[in-house]
């Protein structure tokens, strides 16, 4: 019973809610981003390493280096160069040309590593993103 009562309060009250004006009093040096031609896009609001990121990809470039290197497998005095903001990268690696199955492994800065696989040898070497 004290449900019905609360639905006819709610029912009785809602046109009244729905005919008071909700305007928002700003302050004068206070704005609305919708006034200025809508809510802003992502490369507007990002900022520090974000926008460094929107920015490359605007351009073409590859900010995360996750472009293929194919080609000969690297040796111990010739690894195969694995670019990174970071100090160790997680890695995949396609020992064999027909192979479908990826070998994944973490490499560290300032050391050579070896696919526990087939061997080759890669090395972190570190980089900043393109500004």
């Amino acid at each position: 019973m004290a449900s019905w009562r609360m639905c006819q309060f709610l029912l009785r009250a809602a046109p009244r809610a729905a005919s008071v004006p909700r305007t928002m009093h700003l302050s004068r040096g206070c704005t609305r981003a919708v006034s200025y031609g809508g809510i802003p896009t992502d490369e507007e609001q990002a900022t520090g390493l974000e926008r460094k990121i929107l920015l490359a990809m605007k351009k073409g470039q590859d900010p995360y280096s996750t472009q293929s290197n194919s080609g000969p497998p690297g040796t111990k005095e010739h690894p195969i160069i694995v670019p990174s903001i970071n100090k160790q990268r997680l890695v995949g690696c396609i020992c064999e040309e027909d192979n479908s199955a990826v070998i994944y492994f973490w490499i560290h800065e300032g050391e050579v590593n070896r696919c526990p696989e087939c061997g080759s040898h890669y090395k972190l070497v570190h980089h900043e993103l393109p500004h």
